[in-house]
């Protein structure tokens, strides 16, 4: 499948069910190449199974061979997702492929050294300097041998103001049970990417499926990732108030899946969806009166309680669509989904939700992802690494 309508940009994705690695590299390759009008790709990105990884190498071979992609990037995920399917728990692999004329695509492959107070980051490349525009990087991570949030404040540091989308490695439960893949390299271990920069519109979307509950409160006393005081008040005096205003659905929600959101622009008068940066809450102390969250917080920042459950999740991902969708764009050309492993089925109760989401918003585009272990994506204009979201690189011609 493809979209082309006469536009330069031209995005095609196909997938396959076959176990024979070679063979469904080959199938895979050749539908995509016709998906291009027989163009040669600039940027591809290769999803599969468990079921595949030790067959990697022969899987990224027999593509390489085919559809010779200037840049090829991949790795295994809990399930796959193209065109308008999430597979999940059967073999499958996707292809997704891009026609990008004089997009610089500058391939990524990170090295980490560990120290005394952390880890240092190498292997970022040396971008063109011309254009205002900053690049947008697409990242894939081994989650069990990468320091992601490391890696991010590194690119901070290095490309101040450029965001990054992607996703972490499924599949495997231990080191060494995951692969990415560059080229014609499988690698077990650490991060690749690709930083795109030039004619291309790359919009990044991060649903992460949560809706606030009760007050928003100051953080008045805190310590690392602990939150002391609310307001001036016990953090778990104020919880349970918040808890005791719920009605009984949502007291449900909130045993199964409560978390925090910390405002991202404590300058704006209103706070949204979007606003927030949704942490996990990890734990509470009743003889301190204090709460735990999964992330650093500090004194004076603006937080509020949050719930997930499927219909949040759902109605997140469709408002923040629908307005990326209102803001006048040119449209969609092609997108790559990152979704949390515990979306899909087991969130939504039926199969396909996030990818039938962003194509009911966006058109009948080329789309593939995986289903990932953690997802990369911008909240308010710093990139973190998240859970449970769904993150979304939107294509489309420059300009918009």
């Amino acid at each position: 499948m493809n979209q082309d309508h006469g536009l330069k940009l031209k995005f095609s994705v196909a997938v396959s069910r076959n176990n024979d690695a070679a063979k469904a590299g080959f199938e895979i390759s050749e539908a995509v190449r016709r998906g291009l009008d027989q163009e040669p790709a600039d940027l591809a990105f290769l999803f599969f199974s468990s079921h595949y990884i030790e067959m990697a190498e022969d899987l990224s071979a027999a593509v390489r061979a085919e559809l010779a992609p200037r840049v090829l990037l991949g790795c295994t995920g809990e399930g796959v997702i193209a065109e308008s399917e999430e597979i999940e728990g059967d073999p499958a692999v996707a292809l997704w492929a891009a026609r990008l004329p004089g997009v610089p695509v500058s391939p990524i492959r990170l090295a980490f050294t560990q120290e005394e107070e952390g880890f240092t980051v190498s292997g970022w490349p040396d971008l063109p300097a011309e254009g205002a525009e900053h690049p947008t990087f697409l990242l894939l991570a081994e989650p069990f041998s990468t320091p992601v949030d490391e890696v991010l404040s590194s690119m901070a540091e290095r490309y101040p103001g450029s965001l990054a989308i992607g996703g972490l490695a499924g599949g495997g439960h231990d080191v060494g049970q995951n692969r990415v893949l560059l080229n014609d390299e499988v690698h077990d271990s650490g991060l690749v990417g690709v930083a795109v920069s030039g004619p291309v519109s790359v919009r990044t979307l991060v649903s992460q499926g949560c809706r606030p509950i009760g007050e928003r409160f100051v953080v008045t006393r805190a310590e690392k990732n602990v939150i002391h005081e609310l307001g001036g008040s016990p953090a778990l005096a104020r919880l349970e108030t918040v808890f005791k205003s719920l009605g009984s659905a949502e007291r449900r929600m909130a045993h199964r899946a409560l978390h925090v959101g910390i405002v991202m622009d404590e300058q704006r008068n209103r706070f949204e969806r979007g606003d927030f940066l949704i942490r996990n809450l990890v734990g509470a102390d009743r003889t301190t009166g204090s709460v735990a969250i999964g992330d650093l917080v500090r004194e004076g920042q603006t937080v509020q309680f949050h719930i997930r459950d499927a219909g949040s999740a759902s109605e997140d991902l469709n408002l923040l669509l629908t307005a990326e969708r209102s803001k006048g764009a040119r449209p969609t050309r092609g997108a790559l989904l990152f979704s949390c492993c515990g979306r899909g089925r087991g969130l939504f109760g039926r199969p396909h939700h996030d990818v039938m989401t962003v194509r009911e918003r966006m058109g009948d585009i080329p789309i593939a992802g995986f289903f990932a272990q953690g997802e990369i994506g911008p909240v308010g204009g710093s990139n973190f690494l998240h859970g449970y979201t769904a993150s979304v690189a939107l294509f489309s011609e420059p300009g918009s």
